[in-house]
């Protein structure tokens, strides 16, 4: 298909439009990081990096960040296992109800989160407080994992269905039994995938806002929420920016590694 040159100009012009849209908010939230004016007038009167040093001092962000690191590698740890066990049954075993399995393993992601979070929150009331278990961080975990499963259901599944099944049969053509031909044939083959598929569940579980609203307890407080209930803080929007500022930074990396190992892996037959 070409276009007109007046038709590219177009097209591009709305493609820097939309990049600006999605772009420039966060430019400004890295600017205000380190602007020296506590009322984060425009444009900055200076540069500091004093609110780095008070965000690094305060106790609840930092207590904050390590419910969240546990948060995600908690459901990241169950979302590989589940995930993968659910890909493997899906791509390699014909049985009744076989796209139903997959359309409910990814059905979480596509709900509405408040819709998610008002299911596991009553589900959890019902299920696990009669037995004396409230609300807390393992919940989070549980709520968590329902839709970081997804990223690595897809994944693996598109994998294995890439790779398929003519490299395990040479093995067990040669003697390899069913343990040794997944660990020294399939866990390669799906080795960058579960690490993006991975990467990305642990990005999704850290920002994670709306399914903790409802599956949170007294102190399982992520940092999204920790900075929902400051942001409106005068002597808090301060550290507020720099967490905010430290998030993007920080979720590039995963996105990024996640990005090249799955591009890095579209040559594999």
């Amino acid at each position: 298909m070409t276009f007109s040159p007046a038709a590219r100009i177009a097209l591009r012009v709305l493609m820097g439009l939309g990049l600006a849209v999605i772009y420039v908010p966060l430019l400004v939230v890295l600017i205000n990081s380190v602007n020296a004016d506590k009322t984060f007038g425009w444009p900055p009167s200076g540069f500091t990096g004093r609110w780095w040093s008070q965000a690094l001092d305060n106790e609840g962000a930092r207590q904050a960040v390590l419910t969240s690191v546990k948060a995600g590698l908690g459901a990241t740890a169950i979302a590989i296992v589940l995930g993968t066990m659910a890909a493997f049954a899906v791509a390699r075993y014909r049985f009744f109800g076989r796209e139903t399995v997959s359309l409910v393993v990814v059905l979480p992601i596509a709900l509405p989160g408040i819709v998610t979070g008002i299911a596991l929150s009553n589900a959890f009331q019902v299920v696990l407080k009669p037995l004396g278990i409230g609300l807390g961080l393992f919940t989070v975990i549980v709520g968590h994992a329902t839709f970081c499963v997804v990223t690595i259901f897809n994944n693996v599944l598109a994998r294995l269905r890439r790779t398929g099944t003519s490299l395990e049969e040479a093995s067990a053509d040669l003697g390899g039994d069913t343990f040794q031909t997944f660990w020294y044939v399939t866990f390669p083959a799906l080795r960058s995938a579960l690490l993006a598929g991975g990467l990305l569940a642990f990005a999704l579980s850290f920002d994670e806002i709306i399914v903790t609203t409802f599956t949170a307890g007294p102190g399982a407080e992520t940092l999204p929420i920790w900075i929902f209930n400051n942001l409106f803080r005068p002597n808090q929007a301060p550290v507020v920016n720099v967490l905010a500022a430290a998030l993007i930074v920080l979720s590039i990396i995963p996105i990024y590694i996640a990005q090249r190992l799955s591009s890095g892996a579209r040559g594999v037959t």
